[in-house]
């Protein structure tokens, strides 16, 4: 604390991702994108106020120079949506809040800046012919090996039959294997749940193993590209687009879809909404909560499909 007061603003703004990386434990990815809101946050106060900034100076950021800020992050060369714009102010207050417990310099003008207004967006589930299309699509691919269909079809099996993230499915390591009854996920925040592995999921992941030409060996990745690396986020992603294409589902049939649609098949098999939220690894009931809506939305569109006097 002795040094604090000649922290400059640079220096404080790593210290923050560092509380983050260790104490907090954020994913790289989070970590990633809040070490970039944090050096243009930084970088535009230094340059409005012609001068280096020290944690000091943090402490008397106005509600107009906040403002400026996000207009101009609204109107760069990379113009940020309303819902990016809200990201950025709630990690600039986190920021200012690390800034407060630990180094107790106060922005008490951030509390007068309001963030733009975002409209709740709902979960867009596929329906279950449609997930199920997606996982049996890649046996058709053409252009695909025996072992990379039989793997594309288990990372989505993963993704459907347990409600996984994407990160979550490729995290697998070899000793994770053969699946028992229930799989051990580490998910955001290093949060851990359980969940239950299906017979259909099982035997996806054994058929993937069984083809797999890439030795596989204790903490090496499971799922292998075509290489031999570690399979990516980014071509999961590829693959799904290239199987909606084919299948004409629409742009959002993505791979996150599949967990959405886990939760509302769920729901509308009648799970309660505490099964779920565990199941899927929310901290809150409230987000697990917008699944009742997707699944009223469905059971409308339904009545309004088929009732005679519509």
């Amino acid at each position: 604390m002795a040094a604090s007061g000649r922290l400059s603003a640079d220096e404080a703004l790593r210290e923050w991702l560092d509380h983050l990386a260790h104490e907090r434990r954020l994913s790289p990815r989070t970590l990633e994108a809040y070490g970039h809101i944090g050096r243009l946050y930084v970088g535009f106060l230094q340059n409005h106020r012609g001068e280096g900034l020290t944690l000091h100076d943090l402490g008397t950021v106005t509600a107009a120079e906040i403002r400026a800020h996000l207009a101009e992050r609204r109107s760069g060369d990379h113009p940020l949506n309303a819902r990016s714009l809200s990201q950025t102010l709630a990690a600039i207050r986190g920021f200012h809040r690390y800034l407060d417990r630990r180094h107790g310099v106060d922005a008490p003008q951030l509390a007068l800046v309001r963030g733009p207004r975002v409209k709740p967006s709902l979960p867009r589930p596929v329906t279950e012919d449609q997930a199920i299309g997606l996982l049996q699509e890649p046996d058709a691919d053409p252009d695909m090996e025996p072992w990379e269909a039989a793997r594309d079809r288990a990372v989505l099996t993963l993704l459907y039959g347990c409600g996984l993230r994407i990160s979550e499915g490729l995290s697998l390591r070899v000793r994770d294997t053969p699946l028992g009854d229930t799989l051990r996920i580490v998910g955001k925040g290093s949060k851990t749940r359980i969940v239950p592995v299906l017979p259909q999921v099982r035997d996806a992941v054994d058929d993937y193993v069984r083809l797999c030409p890439w030795p596989l060996e204790g903490e090496q990745a499971l799922f292998r590209a075509r290489r031999g690396g570690p399979l990516s986020a980014r071509q999961v992603q590829a693959t799904v687009q290239r199987l909606r294409g084919r299948l004409g589902l629409p742009a959002s049939a993505t791979p996150h879809a599949l967990r959405h649609s886990f939760a509302t098949h769920l729901l509308g098999a009648g799970a309660d909404l505490r099964s779920i939220q565990e199941l899927l690894g929310h901290a809150s009931l409230s987000t697990t909560q917008k699944y009742t809506q997707v699944d009223a939305a469905a059971l409308l569109n339904a009545y309004q499909a088929a009732h005679p006097r519509r």
